[in-house]
C-alpha cells in the first residue's frame, strides 16, 4: 500500500494551516468543533486532544487546522504533520464514513406567516418538547440550532416550537433570497443528529414548569380562559408561526394579559386578531367576565 505523505501548507488566515496528503482522504466535507461533533471522525477525535486545536476541517485529500492562540502554528506544524502521517500509515481510518451517511431522513419546508417578518420552517419530525423564544444571540446558549441561526447577520430573533423554527429577520434581507439558504441550514442541522436544545435546559424547563403549576393558584376564571385559550386559540396560532400564553386576568377590569411569542410577536395584524379573534370569542364564551384582551408586549 501507497504511504501517505503530508505537505504543510499555509493559508491565509494566520490561525488555520491545511495539512495536505498525496491521496484521498475523505468523500465529503466536514467541520468538526469540539470532540463531541467528531464522534464519526476518529482522526478528528485524536487531533483534538492536543491543546490547542480548535476546530478541524476535512475535505478531499487535506486536513485544515484551526488554532488557539496558546500556540503559533511555526512552533508545533511539523509535529501535528509527523502525528498525522504515523496515524494514516497506521491504517486508521479518517471518517466512518458509513455513520455519516446514517443521517436522519429529514424534511423541512418553508411556510410563510401572516408576520411579513417571520418565516416557519417546519420539519417532518418533532424537535422541541416545549417552546423557546430567543431575541438574541445570548438568550440561546441552552440552544445550539439558535445560536448558529444567530450566525446569519438577517436573523432578529428565533421561536422554537414542537416541530419548527419561526425565524425573524432584519429589514437588511428579503424573504425571497435568503428562505432556502435558511430551510437547507435548518434541515442539514437536524440531519445531522445535533441538540437544539440542551438536556439540561430542557429539565430545567421541566422543573420550572411544574414549580409555577404547583406555586400559581389560578382562580376559576382564569382557569377557564386557559382552557379555551390552549382549545382554540393555540393551535391556530401555532399553525401561524406563533404561540399565546396566558399571564394574567384582572377581575376589577375583566382584562385578560396575554403574550404573544414567535410569528405573533409584533406582527401588523396581531392587534386584529386580538380584538377581532381572540377577544370576540372569550366574550362569547365567558360572557360578561371578559372586557378586553391585552397583548402586555404587543
Amino acid at each position: 500500500m501507497k504511504e501517505y505523505n503530508i505537505t504543510v501548507v499555509p493559508t491565509n488566515n494566520p490561525k488555520i494551516i491545511k495539512f495536505e496528503a498525496n491521496q484521498f482522504l475523505a468523500k465529503g466535507n466536514y467541520e468538526l468543533k469540539n470532540i463531541d461533533e467528531a464522534k464519526n471522525s476518529p482522526l478528528a477525535q485524536q487531533l483534538f486532544y492536543l491543546p490547542f486545536i480548535k476546530t478541524v476541517y476535512i475535505s478531499g485529500n487535506f486536513i485544515a487546522l484551526e488554532r488557539f492562540d496558546i500556540v503559533e502554528w511555526e512552533d508545533v506544524k511539523d509535529e501535528v504533520a509527523q502525528q498525522l502521517v504515523e496515524y494514516l500509515n497506521d491504517g486508521q481510518p479518517v471518517i466512518l464514513e458509513e455513520e455519516v451517511q446514517k443521517k436522519q431522513p429529514i424534511t423541512v419546508y418553508a411556510e410563510v406567516t401572516p408576520n411579513p417578518g417571520v418565516m416557519k420552517f417546519v420539519s417532518n419530525k418533532k424537535i422541541v418538547p416545549a417552546t423557546y423564544e430567543f431575541k438574541n444571540i445570548d438568550e440561546a446558549k441552552d440552544s445550539p440550532l439558535a445560536q448558529e441561526l444567530f450566525h446569519f447577520p438577517f436573523v432578529k430573533e428565533v421561536f422554537l416550537d414542537e416541530n419548527y423554527v419561526s425565524v425573524t429577520k432584519f429589514d437588511i434581507a428579503e424573504w425571497d433570497t435568503v428562505t432556502m439558504e435558511v430551510r437547507e441550514f435548518i434541515r442539514d442541522f437536524l440531519a445531522n443528529g445535533k441538540e437544539v436544545i440542551s438536556a439540561e435546559s430542557i429539565q430545567k424547563s421541566k422543573e420550572s414548569a411544574s414549580q409555577n403549576q404547583a406555586q400559581t393558584a389560578y382562580d376559576d376564571t382564569s382557569k377557564q380562559i386557559i382552557d379555551i385559550l390552549d382549545e382554540y386559540v393555540k393551535p391556530a396560532v401555532a399553525s401561524d408561526g406563533g404561540n399565546i400564553l396566558f399571564q394574567s386576568y384582572e377581575a376589577d377590569s375583566k382584562t385578560v394579559n396575554v403574550i404573544l411569542q414567535g410569528a405573533c410577536s409584533g406582527c401588523p395584524s396581531s392587534t386584529f386578531t386580538l380584538k377581532n379573534g381572540i377577544e370576540t370569542m372569550l366574550k362569547n364564551m365567558m360572557g360578561d367576565k371578559v372586557n378586553e384582551v391585552v397583548a402586555i408586549n404587543g
